[in-house]
């Protein structure tokens, strides 16, 4: 079994260049803890950028390459302790299925940015390879789940305490988009390009990470929705607002709301939950809060660090009143993931199982809007 001595996890990572906003949060949340650590890349399509990126970071220049196909077979010839071991996928959305594909036939394990690909039959292309390939493991950054207060408003929903769960009311709105920016922005650009993004533009960037909040508080998936999208900048190909009802198992009924127009928002990420005894609050811009009302008139206000379930107290790396926030969170993920193929644990990180889950709720959405907001089932 793997030791502790083994580490840090060894990390090659495709994409997340330096025009890439994505990349630098990768990096620094891998490093954070140090469990991993980044040996190589293929950091850009374009060779050029792709050395200058690696160069910048300090990798060994034998260890930059020109492309992902490359890094995989150069890396797989290196002596087994040196090699990389994981390959972190950071590019657009339309390259993630091919490389982690390439990765898992190679024997390196997977943590990719979501969404998983742009298809959900692509995503069963990846589920295939990693049934093919049983000792390789595949994560996926939906980077919210390792907030601590989020671990513990799913203990808090799923413990009984606000009783039979009943309604769920989550949004996730930002303005970044409110203008026709794609020609000048770089991220914009490939987000709102259906090619490069995939069939939904807002939804599946931030929607499936409310659907994806939402199953994991709590702890029933989606069984029905009927959606509703548009693209409200002019020209805009992809939708950048929408509006989706659902049903989930336990008899759990919704509303999600995921919008990028909405001029001044930053990123307003809220779930709300409601039993018959109480409900839950928390929002992503003040993340070490947990509001729990009762239907008695109690009212608790949680803080990060003080008196949380084991799963939160442990992902906690401060005490009370020191924030800890976006990076620290998406370093949970990377850690977790580095443990456990350490064989320290068996710790919780979004998986193949959360990749073909959103990947449904993006194409669900898109054709339940497509068709005037029917009702469909989710199919999983």
């Amino acid at each position: 079994m793997p030791t502790a001595q083994q580490y840090p996890l060894r990390i090659g990572m495709v994409g997340g260049g330096n025009e890439a906003f994505i990349g630098a949060v990768h990096r620094h949340a891998l490093r954070l803890d140090g469990h991993c650590t980044l040996v190589c890349g293929a950091l850009s399509s374009t060779p050029a950028r792709a050395r200058a990126s690696g160069e910048v970071l300090g990798l060994p220049k034998e260890r930059i390459y020109n492309s992902w196909q490359d890094m995989l077979a150069a890396e797989a010839k290196r002596p087994e302790g040196e090699r990389m071991e994981a390959v972190s996928i950071v590019t657009p959305n339309h390259l993630h299925k091919a490389v982690a594909i390439a990765a898992i036939e190679a024997g390196f394990h997977v943590i990719s940015d979501k969404p998983a690909t742009i298809s959900l039959d692509e995503a069963r292309e990846i589920e295939m390879a990693l049934n093919a390939h049983p000792h390789v493991r595949y994560a996926l950054t939906h980077t919210y789940l390792g907030y601590p207060m989020v671990r513990h408003a799913r203990h808090v929903a799923t413990s009984g305490a606000l009783g039979r769960l009943r309604k769920v009311y989550v949004e996730y709105t930002q303005g970044w988009l409110s203008d026709a920016i794609e020609g000048a922005q770089k991220q914009a650009g490939w987000r709102t390009d259906p090619k490069r993004s995939g069939p939904s533009g807002c939804m599946g960037d931030i929607g499936s990470h409310a659907h994806n909040l939402t199953e994991y508080i709590t702890g029933e998936p989606f069984t029905e929705l009927r959606a509703w999208l548009q693209a409200v900048v002019p020209g805009r190909e992809i939708d950048d607002d929408g509006m989706v009802f659902f049903k989930q198992t336990g008899g759990i009924t919704g509303v999600l709301t995921a919008s990028q127009i909405c001029a001044g928002e930053e990123n307003r990420l809220c779930i709300r939950v409601y039993g018959e005894k109480g409900g839950l609050e928390w929002c992503q811009e003040e993340p070490n809060t947990l509001m729990v009302k009762y239907a008695d008139g109690r009212q608790e206000r949680l803080r990060a660090g003080l008196n949380l379930s084991d799963d939160a107290a442990r992902i906690s790396r401060t005490p009370s009143g020191h924030p800890e926030g976006y990076l620290e969170a998406f370093a949970t993920l990377y850690s977790d993931f580095a443990k456990s193929l350490r064989g320290e644990g068996d710790y919780f990180v979004p998986d193949i199982t959360q990749a073909l889950r959103g990947m449904a709720f993006i194409e669900r959405v898109v054709e339940s809007s497509a068709q005037g907001g029917a009702w469909l089932d989710m199919g999983y």
